[in-house]
């Protein structure tokens, strides 16, 4: 995981809003969250969740057949945040691409990756939720902007002939709330407005989306355990969503669930989106609330509106075991190095041809020539 250098309490927001750190802390259980500065954004976080996560799992980045990022807030429309890590990272033999489905989104780009995987296609994936939901906040409404946090997390799945891993998912969405809980865009048919709401700002209904947040975390849980041959008795923990405390105890109580069953770290983030379900994960193993062939219930829900459930058992090294050989973490070094400065030559080269297409235009036809036939000969 990886979050902001910069911590905003709700103190900090009642400077801002008209709000008090007693009614956040009523109403959400929020009481702080990360804010990325001007020098940071969705995919240098996403960058280091994602390297933290090849250490942790001894992966080598040219050994990475797909790199998925769920957000809801890419740096670009495109070129895709993952195909932006995956060059810094030097994941050369990896395909890349963001999947926007809001606060379900990390859950959705796990299922893609594991069935990628189970066909066959592919032996080794790395799924990153990274968000800079500060970004898209409008800032006068409290409603909304007292919620939200930055962040990032990911993992990586790998191909085992040991059973484990991704048991069974549950996606679903419903597009006829998708005006509940939206961001309008480019996109929108009105470019400074879409049904009144501000362009590149989020707008949310709260309390239908509340409502709409305990429906489907109380339905899918059930769902996504029975389809797994499970019972809730055989579950050891369940990461939802950290969107409000609120939610996460109505479904504790209409599960019949002890609250402590629900891994919960709202109050230091706030809601994440598609990072918030990761960084639960990596905090719950640091914490050994997470054990060798735990079954564990990730659940997402969110914008479209969208959710999805899904049923983990968990296999991979004790925190304390999981570190890299030395001779791998050199090579993941070099691999970042090289990347680095293989995009600054490339960039070079190309401000060069631009300045020589200028001065010299046939000259700079030739140059390009001489480049193609220098690396495709002819035979």
């Amino acid at each position: 995981m990886a979050i902001p250098e910069n911590v905003m309490t709700n103190d900090d927001m009642a400077a801002i809003v008209d709000t008090t750190d007693e009614w956040i802390q009523s109403r959400t259980g929020i009481k702080q969250r990360y804010i990325a500065s001007e020098k940071e954004s969705t995919s240098s976080l996403g960058l280091k969740a994602a390297q933290r996560a090849l250490e942790v799992a001894d992966v080598l980045p040219a050994e990475l057949d797909m790199v998925i990022v769920a957000t809801s807030t890419p740096d670009n429309i495109f070129p895709s945040t993952a195909s932006l890590i995956q060059a810094w990272l030097g994941a050369n033999n990896a395909g890349a691409f963001d999947l926007s489905a809001a606060c379900s989104g990390f859950v959705y780009g796990v299922n893609m990756a594991s069935q990628a995987i189970r066909s066959g296609s592919i032996e080794t994936a790395l799924v990153i939720g990274t968000e800079t939901m500060s970004r898209i906040l409008d800032w006068q409404d409290r409603s909304t902007c007292i919620l939200f946090g930055d962040g990032a997390g990911a993992i990586v799945l790998q191909a085992s002939e040991a059973e484990g891993g991704v048991l069974t998912s549950v996606l679903r969405s419903d597009g006829y709330g998708g005006d509940l809980l939206c961001v309008p865009s480019v996109g929108s048919l009105d470019s400074t407005s879409a049904n009144g709401h501000k362009f590149n700002k989020m707008y949310m209904n709260g309390s239908e989306v509340f409502k709409f947040g305990s429906r489907v975390m109380t339905e899918s849980i059930p769902q996504v355990v029975a389809q797994a041959g499970l019972t809730l008795n055989d579950i050891s923990l369940i990461i939802p969503h950290q969107a409000n405390q609120r939610i996460i105890q109505s479904a504790a109580r209409h599960l019949k669930l002890d609250e402590s069953l629900f891994m919960s770290n709202l109050e230091n983030y706030g809601n994440t989106s598609a990072a918030s379900i990761p960084i639960a994960l990596c905090e719950a193993v640091q914490q050994g609330r997470v054990k060798q062939d735990d079954y564990l219930v990730f659940v997402g829900f969110g914008g479209g509106l969208s959710w999805a459930s899904m049923v983990v058992r968990w296999g991979v090294p004790k925190p304390e075991e999981a570190r890299g050989s030395f001779v791998n973490r050199q090579r993941r070094q070099l691999s970042y190095i090289f990347a680095f400065w293989r995009q600054r030559l490339n960039r070079f080269n190309r401000r060069m041809d631009e300045v020589v297409n200028r001065v010299h235009p046939t000259r700079g036809r030739m140059i390009r020539l001489r480049r193609k036939i220098e690396r495709h000969p002819l035979e």
